[in-house]
């Protein structure tokens, strides 16, 4: 027989063993577990798993779930946004805050032409995401993987995630086909994938990996590097250099009409990569997009894809633009950067979106000395007496039309002269 003390010390690993059980939280074993539900999302709306299966038909962001019994069956198609969806009764995810793991077995069956990233919601209007395209890529073909990632991934400091209704999305892009089981919340354990620290990524230089990024953005980045080459050799300099992501690649699109008569003359450059965060664009700068260049003047604009794409903090998309301004100074010393406000976007002054680039435009004055950094707001001259934007200017409340590229230029115009002509 156990002694008093024995019996005490077995007691408690009982008792401990027990805590550690009713701490791990499953979400999906099998099947969902009672008050949670599994749902078929895209950006038309969602359906739940009622059956054996549910789907989304559409000609674009088609979505499909398949109950396989043990394991659910993820697959869509021309996605820009389908997702399978666990959620349920609002959860308090504080305990869960410092040491905690999301956790769940992933067989990738296809995704040479798709991306898949992982997502938490933090309460209304909030949603934390962690991209997921490399490993899930690297995944494919060898069976099932056990995935676990630290729930301070989708964690931001100011975040409230006492009242969480949605903690589990696998979202998928592209095309691609993925089995998922065994999805559940963990107290602790050993993370078996890591994520960006929110805090730094900004100002981390990286390629655009997106799942319909991959194919053109390095053969872009090439040609630019190749086209530098070339103007040089022809023996032509580049007066004024745009850098930025798509906003700007849209100079060769819908602005081309107005690049050629406001910019051709100077022998500009446009260098905007759809997508682009601040991240990209340092690594570009860092890779010699602007090596054995001239320019008098460099404008740049861009910080919209860190709102767009991660709804980063004022601050760190801020930080991630300061970078780029340090990284140009020291390889264009004597060019003169004409740091432009970030772009308005959204319908109405309220847009969630547009009050983060609101936020980040209130720092970037401070960026600019008037000697070598030179500040400009002209998004007024986009939006009507209230604040509204106009389809006709941004058919998608993005990105400009030849309207919009009109406007831009005019706008720009006097202080592009005056830059120009010191």
């Amino acid at each position: 027989m156990l002694g008093r003390i024995g019996w005490l010390c077995a007691a408690a690993m009982v008792l401990s063993g027990a805590a550690k059980a009713q701490a791990d939280l499953p979400l999906y074993a099998s099947r969902p577990v009672d008050g949670w539900r599994v749902a078929a999302v895209n950006p038309d709306g969602q359906k739940p798993l009622l059956g054996a299966s549910v789907s989304i038909e559409a000609p674009r962001n088609a979505v499909q779930i398949v109950d396989r019994g043990d394991a659910l069956n993820l697959s869509w198609k021309d996605a820009w946004f389908s997702a399978l969806r666990i959620e349920g009764t609002p959860l308090d995810m504080r305990p869960y805050a410092a040491h905690g793991l999301l956790a769940f077995d992933l067989k990738v069956n296809d995704l040479t032409q798709g991306g898949l990233s992982i997502r938490m919601d933090c309460g209304d209007k909030c949603e934390r995401k962690v991209p997921f395209l490399l490993p899930a890529r690297a995944m494919e073909g060898k069976g099932w993987q056990h995935v676990s990632l630290p729930v301070s991934c989708f964690m931001r400091e100011g975040d409230d995630f006492s009242a969480v209704s949605k903690p589990f999305t696998l979202e998928g892009m592209g095309n691609g086909d993925v089995s998922l089981a065994n999805v559940r919340l963990q107290r602790a354990g050993t993370a078996s994938a890591s994520c960006p620290d929110y805090r730094t990524v900004s100002v981390t230089p990286d390629m655009l990996n997106e799942s319909w990024s991959i194919s053109w953005w390095m053969p872009r980045h090439l040609a630019k590097l190749e086209a530098n080459k070339q103007l040089k050799a022809e023996g032509k300099r580049s007066d004024v250099i745009f850098i930025g992501d798509s906003i700007t690649e849209g100079w060769e699109k819908s602005g081309k009409e107005v690049w050629q008569r406001n910019y051709a003359k100077y022998n500009a450059v446009a260098l905007g990569f759809g997508g682009d965060r601040t991240e990209n664009v340092l690594w570009r700068l860092q890779h010699g997009e602007v090596d054995g260049t001239s320019p008098k003047v460099v404008v740049l604009m861009f910080g919209t894809n860190n709102t767009g794409h991660r709804q980063e903090a004022p601050q760190y998309t801020a930080a991630g633009i300061k970078r780029n301004i340090d990284e140009l100074r020291a390889r264009l010393p004597d060019a003169r950067i004409l740091l432009l406000a970030i772009f308005p976007r959204g319908e109405k002054a309220d847009d969630q979106l547009r009050q983060i680039n609101e936020g980040v435009n209130h720092i970037l004055p401070g960026l600019a000395d008037n000697q070598h950094v030179y500040f400009l707001n002209i998004n007024q001259a986009f939006l009507d007496a209230n604040g509204g934007l106009s389809r006709d200017i941004m058919p998608d409340l993005l990105h400009p039309n030849e309207k919009g590229y009109e406007i831009w230029a005019r706008a720009m115009a006097p202080e592009l002269s005056k830059l120009l002509a010191n």
